[in-house]
């Protein structure tokens, strides 16, 4: 019996798989991607005999049956999925029946979209004194929220939020905003397909304007919202510094100097 991998094929570039997921995917002699999020091009660094699938039209039983049987003939075998396996990946609800199957299971992280999408937009999701704490979470769709976790309840932290999963719902990410009591001018980004080449869009706006401009660029899938008093500081006059690498500041590797 050979090992399935949950490998994070990241956001969308290709490039951003990380070394260990590459190196697994010239190995494997059989890869389940996720193709409605998981662009083809990862595939490039896998041998020649290596069987692909596409896993955009599987119900969960068949994925653990085609894993299972192709663990069965492999040494090695991948689960490539967007983002990161451990969020919102359905890593475990796949993980229980392998384990049950006997199947050994090993997971590579990814880059999430979160992060992408800051990076794209080159922004900072914490800042000294102004926030230091990031909640990644979704709207409540056809998958309900846990008690106290409704994004109005997680807004009153008014810290850094990434929604994921609810670009269809911004509408309700603006009311929940506001019922938290953030600003009608409070900076929000949307950022599409993150780190896609040739296909991101960013867009930025307010908790007033987002959802119009995010109509008007016809933005309906595979987009992060994120909301967050660091936006834009890129271009502030007066910033607060890291003490890091403050002058003044001791700290192990370094004697201060002021």
């Amino acid at each position: 019996m050979g090992k399935v991998w949950f490998v994070g094929a990241g956001p969308g570039d290709p490039d951003l798989v990380t070394v260990k997921g590459r190196d697994l995917i010239a190995r494997a002699g059989a890869i389940l991607f996720a193709g409605s999020l998981v662009s083809a091009a990862a595939m490039r660094w896998a041998s020649a005999g290596c069987e692909i699938a596409d896993s955009k039209d599987m119900a969960l039983e068949e994925i653990i049956a085609w894993l299972v049987a192709r663990a069965q003939a492999n040494e090695t075998v991948l689960r490539l999925q967007t983002g990161d396996p451990s969020l919102y990946g359905a890593l475990i609800e796949m993980a229980q029946p392998l384990d049950a199957a006997g199947v050994d299971i090993g997971v590579v992280p990814g880059v999430t979209s979160a992060m992408a999408a800051a990076a794209a937009a080159v922004e900072s999701l914490t800042l000294p004194e102004v926030t230091q704490t990031v909640i990644l979470t979704r709207v409540e769709g056809r998958t309900p929220m846990p008690e106290g976790e409704s994004l109005e309840e997680l807004a009153r932290h008014h810290c850094t939020l990434c929604v994921y999963l609810s670009i269809t719902l911004l509408q309700q990410v603006v009311s929940a905003l506001r019922a938290a009591g953030w600003r009608d001018d409070a900076p929000m980004l949307v950022v599409q397909k993150a780190s896609w080449p040739g296909e991101e869009k960013i867009i930025r706006g307010t908790v007033a304007d987002i959802r119009d401009k995010c109509r008007s660029e016809k933005i309906s899938s595979q987009a992060m919202i994120i909301a967050s008093p660091t936006l834009g500081a890129r271009h502030w006059p007066d910033l607060k510094k890291s003490k890091l690498y403050d002058a003044s500041f001791t700290h192990r590797f370094r004697r201060a100097s002021e």
